[in-house]
């Protein structure tokens, strides 16, 4: 937390002003004065906390809007297994980032690999500034990685294996990579000013990297070693569009997602009640989480509807799904450098986190990798961009606002500010690919040769829903069966010949 003005008192001095047999009543006024500065300081803790946590409630309610974008990602029949899974990510997350996770990410002081303090929230609240708050707004960070990851190998994993890699993920993998990254003593961490890299360390300040990579790798081993779904790809190997079920449920998560990012990104300054110069000033932290709800904004508001035309030109079609994917992946791209750049560079960050997301799309189908919600395209791809974006655009003036103590640090390269910061940038996206490669590729290899990844083919024909959760989602009633209530039909929609010539107006 940092420190508001404080108001000091001399009673020996105020003795003096106020003239002969007047030492009790200065002593009696600078005590009153010690209790209103006292009251000032908890004031200001309190409201920083009570921003922390109104942050950490936001960024919690995007598992919400995880859980509907990812049933209406998925076919009907496997709407209550991802719904299910969403709910396991966010409650054994918990769990596991309170025994270990939150102490291998912050636990100081430590090396900088790993920290080894608060487990199960021991000495929390600490002489180091950490506070329960804090536990609660990094748990939200963990699940949503979690979250993104259970995106990519949808409708056709075991319920088993949700658990365990979940747990793995919340309670070790992303807290290191956290720790590296965003403690104090990590070895690439802006904040340990004692030791940066190249000089600057890395700005990841809200988690293109951390979360947003992370997530996005880990799902991409998921879905590699998993295989595509049934059906996804023809004999010939051409590309068969597996449809979610509800376009309506995908534009509610989108919508809830980005209002969750409100907290994601301002939130992560963690405090708000901070000066930047002389006390008193209009300007200061305020000012800065208010920047960076609006390149937030604008990243998104710009990637929606790049993706949108860049579409258009690609298949013929205006895609509601493609725009809340495109809008999204401007968000993962923002979050690095949201609080250090200009509210102008957001729309380039938008623009190109746009051209990222339809390639990556592309060379997936290419290879033949599925994705049901292009969680590793639009995280890992639009993530690893907004690394390298924050790295070109970051200004001098916010940098040196969000990340005081080191004087003339690196800034962003088109800034003026040399390509320090850009290596240390792609050190960090090179070491959370092996990272998260060397920790997630082995778990799901593992899972996959014990025969607990994967469910059989019977079951996916059928859904996970039926077979897995004792029945589907919806209930449906066709119209000539109305006499019989008890019976559950499912009728095949077959989408009209679109090639076929239309008709004359």
């Amino acid at each position: 937390m940092a420190t508001w003005a404080t108001l000091d008192c001399s009673a020996t001095q105020l003795a003096d002003l106020l003239g002969p047999n007047s030492t009790g009543a200065a002593h009696f006024i600078c005590d009153q004065i010690a209790g209103v500065s006292t009251k000032l300081s908890d004031t200001a803790y309190a409201v920083d906390t009570t921003y922390l946590l109104f942050s950490a409630y936001l960024v919690f309610s995007m598992q919400l809007g995880f859980a509907m974008l990812c049933a209406g990602s998925v076919r009907a029949k496997n709407t209550m297994n991802i719904m299910l899974t969403n709910v396991l990510d966010a409650a054994a997350g918990g769990l596991f980032y309170y025994l270990f996770g939150f102490a291998f990410a912050f636990g100081g002081p430590s090396n900088g690999f790993i920290g080894h303090h608060f487990f199960g929230l021991s000495k929390v609240p600490s002489a180091t500034g950490f506070d329960y708050s804090h536990f609660l707004y990094q748990w939200a960070f963990a699940i949503a990685a979690a979250g993104i990851t259970s995106g990519s190998i949808a409708e056709r994993t075991q319920f088993v294996a949700y658990l365990i890699y979940s747990s793995f993920l919340t309670g070790f993998v992303y807290p290191v990579v956290s720790h590296w990254f965003w403690s104090v003593d990590g070895w690439a961490s802006a904040g340990n000013t004692a030791n940066l890299l190249f000089g600057t360390g890395v700005i990841d300040f809200a988690g293109s990297g951390m979360v947003h990579m992370v997530g996005g790798i880990a799902g991409l081993w998921g879905a590699f070693i998993e295989s595509p779904r049934m059906g996804r790809f023809d004999h010939s190997g051409r590309a068969v569009a597996l449809r979610g079920h509800s376009a309506s449920l995908v534009v509610l998560g989108t919508f809830l997602l980005w209002f969750g990012w409100y907290g994601f990104n301002p939130g992560s300054f963690t405090k708000i009640l901070s000066p930047y110069g002389s006390s008193g000033s209009y300007y200061g932290m305020w000012s800065a989480v208010g920047r960076t709800a609006v390149t937030t904004t604008l990243a998104g508001c710009t990637a929606a509807p790049t993706t949108l035309f860049g579409k258009r030109i690609l298949s013929g079609h205006w895609n509601v799904t493609d725009v809340c994917n495109g809008l999204l992946g401007g968000f993962a791209a923002i979050t690095a450098g949201c609080s250090v750049v200009e509210p102008w560079a957001a729309i380039v960050c938008g623009f190109i986190a746009a051209i990222v997301l339809i390639s990556c799309n592309k060379l997936a189908e290419k290879l033949k990798y599925d994705d049901p919600l292009e969680a590793a395209q639009l995280h890992g791809g639009c993530g690893a961009w907004g690394i390298i974006f924050t790295a070109l655009f970051a200004t001098e003036k916010y940098v040196n606002e969000v990340y005081p103590g080191k004087e003339g640090r690196p800034y962003g390269l088109f800034m003026g500010g040399g390509g320090k910061l850009l290596g240390a940038h792609l050190i960090q996206i090179v070491v959370i690919i092996g990272w998260v490669s060397a920790t997630m590729g082995p778990l799901f290899f593992v899972l996959h040769k014990l025969k607990l990844l994967r469910i059989s083919a019977e079951d996916e024909m059928a859904g996970m829903d039926l077979t897995r959760h004792g029945g589907f989602a919806y209930v449906y009633h066709d119209d000539e069966d109305s006499e019989k209530p008890n019976v559950i039909q499912l009728r095949k929609v077959v989408e009209p010949n679109t090639s076929s010539t239309p008709p004359s107006v």
